[in-house]
């Protein structure tokens, strides 16, 4: 089948998180079991056409947006090794030659509404004028709501195109004034209660939701979660109402980045066989961080965003206590303003102990994941999360909350039975963190059990291969 991914990030071009990372990997996965796989994202400022060698097409495109017509360039990439996947980033000045992917210090850009529905409507003229019609659009968060809307609408005599729509976090929703429908041609047929209509705003994720052939999560506990007002934002009813089509499909991890046996973004590889490497990496990063060089002290590590969501408000009030042990833990992240002042004051206090990076750097994340002996990703809620998945593979058991994709990736560790691959707690509170890290203090405390655990993780098979299958099915069955 010929199937259309739109998405506003897409690795290794644009990334501020684990959307990105499932887009580089799923269409690749895909396109093995013998799909034709396109992908449509924004050329940002930050994307630079020769390091990623792309290659501008000599024609534009015309995309249409209300009563207007919007002149847009094109940048093609494909790599060598996936011909059967190709990436067109749509190029418009106006829309996505600034600094930031959705806003900047002062918060979320005013035109969103405009350059998304921009991005939906140029994929689907890209794919009419490129002879590369699909049989399936898959859009991914509201950002995609818009392609999910124009598929709908006739494209000359091309066939309509049947629609899928992922929900990588539902807590972002796309929430526009209703104003913005006509000006951007989004069709009003489907602007009520049981479309994208939403307590009077026009919502980009209730688009996707309520108009997609078939929806998805992006891990199966989460399916289950969202249909509930604890973790449905509004949105439970909706997907209760949906739920025959509503489908769970755990994402993988790509092995072909992620990967300690041919990282070379490390200072030494590594496998479950000989973790000699670890061990270098484990120096490398303390001496990078400024932390005591000890083989013996159990070095911790998170790469995230800096939210109450992933759980930083938790280890926060968990710190004080922890750092009274014998440990190092480094942070590598940046988000709420508040949460990256207190960490580092709290590292300014500790120096010996804490490393905060404010910030994200790709090569530094491999590097930690490589380096730390344990994970930790305490997540209020997680639809799926990659990290604890990279961990695995790289020998670094996780500490996590039983939420979403973490609780249907982590099997608690059993001293007694020698069984589990992390450290696992339910209920979302400091003490019940703390117990949990605790507990990985103590397995690492105890060399065989440890090690025995570190080579059960790194054992795990997340690969892309059995989700881009499930997402196959899916297609298949519309």
């Amino acid at each position: 089948m010929r199937i259309l991914h739109v998405a506003s990030e897409v690795a290794p071009y644009s990334k501020t998180g684990g959307l990105a990372d499932v887009l580089g990997a799923l269409p690749k996965a895909l396109a093995a079991l013998g799909h034709d796989v396109t992908v449509v994202t924004p050329r940002y400022r930050s994307v630079d056409p020769e390091r990623f060698g792309l290659a501008r097409r000599l024609r534009g495109l015309a995309a249409p947006l209300g009563g207007d017509t919007v002149a847009v360039g094109v940048y093609e990439g494909q790599a060598a090794s996936t011909p059967k996947v190709r990436v067109y980033l749509v190029d418009h000045k106006p829309s996505f030659d600034r600094d930031g992917i959705y806003g900047d210090a002062n918060g979320d850009y005013a035109d969103n509404a405009r350059r998304f529905a921009l991005l939906g409507s140029a994929a689907l003229a890209l794919a009419a004028e490129f002879g590369a019609w699909p049989d399936v659009v898959h859009g991914h968060d509201w950002q995609a709501g818009p392609a999910i809307l124009f598929a709908r609408r006739r494209w000359g005599g091309l066939p309509p195109p049947k629609t899928v729509f992922t929900i990588h976090n539902l807590a972002f929703q796309g929430l526009f004034p209703e104003s913005v429908i006509d000006p951007l041609g989004l069709p009003r047929e489907y602007y009520n209660p049981e479309g994208y209509e939403f307590y009077g705003q026009a919502s980009y994720l209730k688009a996707g939701l309520t108009v997609a052939d078939r929806l998805t999560t992006v891990s199966p506990r989460y399916a289950r979660e969202i249909q509930t007002p604890e973790q449905g934002f509004g949105m439970d009813g909706v997907l209760r109402a949906r739920a025959k089509v509503l489908t769970g499909i755990l994402n993988g991890c790509d092995y072909d980045v992620w990967n300690p046996e041919r990282d070379v973004q490390l200072p030494a590889t590594y496998s479950a066989e000989s973790l000699a490497g670890k061990r270098v990496c484990k120096a490398a990063l303390q001496r990078e961080l400024n932390l005591p060089v000890r083989a013996d002290v159990p070095l911790c590590g998170s790469i995230s965003r800096l939210t109450d969501q992933k759980g930083f408000d938790l280890i926060l009030g968990a710190l004080p206590t922890l750092l009274e042990r014998d440990l190092q833990y480094v942070i590598l992240g940046s988000g709420a303003p508040e949460l990256e002042s207190a960490l580092s004051e709290l590292a300014a206090r500790h120096p010996r102990k804490l490393s905060v990076r404010i910030g994200y750097d790709e090569a530094l994340a491999h590097r930690i994941e490589a380096g730390c002996d344990l994970y930790v990703m305490p997540s209020r809620f997680e639809p799926c999360g990659l990290n604890q998945m990279y961990s695995l593979r790289y020998g670094t058991p996780p500490i996590v909350r039983a939420t979403g994709g973490l609780d249907d990736t982590i099997v608690d560790f059993d001293a007694r039975s020698r069984s589990g691959t992390g450290f696992k707690f339910e209920s979302y509170d400091v003490p019940s963190l703390t117990e949990s890290w605790r507990r990985a203090l103590v397995a690492y405390g105890n060399p065989d059990d440890f090690s025995a655990l570190v080579k059960r993780c790194m054992a795990q098979d997340f690969s892309w291969t059995r989700s881009a299958e499930a997402y196959s099915r899916l297609y298949s069955q519309i």
